[in-house]
């Protein structure tokens, strides 16, 4: 999410620099893998995700998201879209922790009714 919210506000330039970046986030190799195959699967996916976001948001627009926002809710959707090893409900659960700790006393709700409508119009 980290890094979503980096490449939101710096640009794609910064892809080659991921590395770095999770190296510094002192996590171990199968987190970085992890964090990196994700990061790059959702950036690959972007406008699919905005997309769907724009579309599941009621009365907000797209552009108006919080950067911090924006990167909870696109990791989100790409994993709801293209990770079906991991439980639709795993995941919603894992952004509105994201948004907890990184966003707004009304992220939470936020995330949590977008996400539920993008899985819904994903069913």
């Amino acid at each position: 999410m980290q890094a979503l919210y980096q490449l939101d506000v710096q640009g794609p330039d910064i892809l080659e620099l991921l590395g770095e970046f999770f190296l510094e986030a002192d996590a171990d190799e199968a987190t970085r893998k992890l964090a990196s195959a994700w990061t790059h699967g959702t950036w690959e996916h972007v406008k699919e995700c905005d997309r769907l976001i724009g579309d599941s948001t009621i009365k907000w627009e797209f552009t108006r998201l919080s950067p911090v926002d924006k990167g909870i809710l696109r990791l989100a959707v790409y994993q709801l879209k293209f990770c079906p090893d991991i439980p639709p409900k795993v995941v919603i659960n894992e952004a509105i922790e994201l948004a907890k700790k990184f966003s707004t006393d009304k992220s939470p709700a936020f995330v949590n009714g977008v996400l539920d409508a993008v899985l819904k119009a994903r069913s």
